[in-house]
């Protein structure tokens, strides 16, 4: 296990971004106690609907608000009146602002000082996903939609649960660049590839033929942050949507999710097909399988021996670099890198690339003909 600091990735220790902190499935009337970015934290639902996130101790006299199971105000179902949630110990509330609103035995003003942090709070794709920042400053991009998920046709995944890993997002991360990787650990060697980093995307076209199978896979991966992965593809006629989402838990240690969207190919889809899907995605869930069998074991990867064949890791790691850096610096990492960049041996997709087309694929692809060679 390496940390933020070993990387040199910038001041912060926690990159800032839309990241998932449980699937919505997981969120009922019982809040959960979470751990994600080196702090105790607090999700609830609240009785509108409305996920809230916020750290986890009660300012009065330090009550973790999410983790008391025999407390009566905990085990009656009584902690959440509204969108506020009391703290199990002495029955202070706290708005999904963070703020103190109550305080059962006083008669006057809660403290303006009761207040605990809170955290922007999104729910779609079957997540929960908040963001982070070092600095608690407000979002500056939206987190990732697919177009597809409401769609009748697309039968949306039940989240893989893959728990802890010690090891840094930078590690995991490195696979978008890492093109030699794809035959030796998942069998189908790479024929044509290229990415490219377009703010806070960073993209991955590729294709290869997948002996084994007898078919050519074809996809258009990208990041939206540094946490959420989305990945289109075609393979031995079938399309999919892949989704890998890892968050930080401390320093040096994620807790990751994966699912599958699987293209029925009609609007009503079978019990058969529905099969076909979870069949897909323990597929694709296997197929990840050996990416963390490698995680876990390898050492840091504090510098990597790069040769001129390897794809661009020190592109993907100086656009990492972005969301641990000083706001006022992001723009200036993002100009320096921002582009198509090719691997040496190997030919870039055409324009029509991929046979399945982009419809949907955010961001808007870049010409294709402005790439730099590396």
């Amino acid at each position: 296990m390496a940390t933020t600091k070993e990387y040199a990735l910038g001041p912060a220790a926690f990159p800032r971004g839309w990241f998932v902190i449980a699937s919505s499935q997981s969120l009922t009337r019982k809040p959960l106690a979470l751990r994600f970015w080196g702090r105790d934290l607090a999700l609830y639902r609240g009785e509108s609907g409305r996920a809230i996130l916020m750290d986890a101790y009660c300012p009065h006299m330090g009550t973790h608000l999410a983790a008391s199971e025999s407390a009566a105000l905990a085990s009656s179902g009584l902690q959440i009146e509204g969108d506020t949630i009391r703290c199990p110990y002495h029955g202070w509330r706290f708005n999904a602002d963070g703020e103190c609103d109550d305080i059962p035995y006083l008669d006057g003003r809660c403290p303006k000082s009761a207040r605990i942090r809170t955290y922007p709070v999104v729910e779609q794709l079957g997540c929960i996903m908040a963001w982070y920042d070092d600095n608690a400053e407000p979002p500056l991009f939206s987190a990732p939609q697919l177009p597809e998920w409401d769609q009748p046709r697309w039968i949306q995944w039940t989240l893989d649960d893959c728990g802890e890993m010690a090891v840094h997002p930078q590690e995991i991360l490195d696979n978008m660049a890492d093109v030699r990787h794809l035959g030796p650990t998942h069998g189908a060697p790479c024929e044509i590839y290229e990415n490219e980093f377009q703010g806070h995307y960073y993209i991955q076209r590729q294709g290869g033929y997948h002996h084994d199978y007898n078919a050519f896979l074809e996809t258009i991966t990208w990041y939206t942050g540094p946490g959420i992965l989305l990945s289109r593809q075609a393979f031995a006629g079938t399309q999919t949507v892949q989704f890998i989402a890892t968050t930080p838990v401390d320093d040096g240690v994620i807790h990751a999710w994966h699912g599958l969207l699987f293209d029925a190919g009609h609007d009503t889809p079978t019990v058969k097909d529905k099969a076909r899907a979870q069949q897909a995605q323990q597929e694709a869930l296997n197929a990840l399988a050996a990416d963390f069998s490698v995680w876990r074991n390898k050492r840091p990867a504090l510098k990597i021996m790069q040769v001129k064949t390897d794809g661009p890791f020190d592109k993907g790691r100086q656009w990492h670099q972005q969301f641990y850096a000083n706001r006022p610096d992001v723009e200036g990492i993002q100009a320096a890198i921002d582009g198509v960049h090719r691997v040496t041996g190997l030919p870039a997709p055409a324009p029509d690339f991929p046979s399945f087309g982009r419809a949907g694929y955010p961001p808007a692809p870049k010409a294709f003909g402005k790439a730099r060679a590396i």
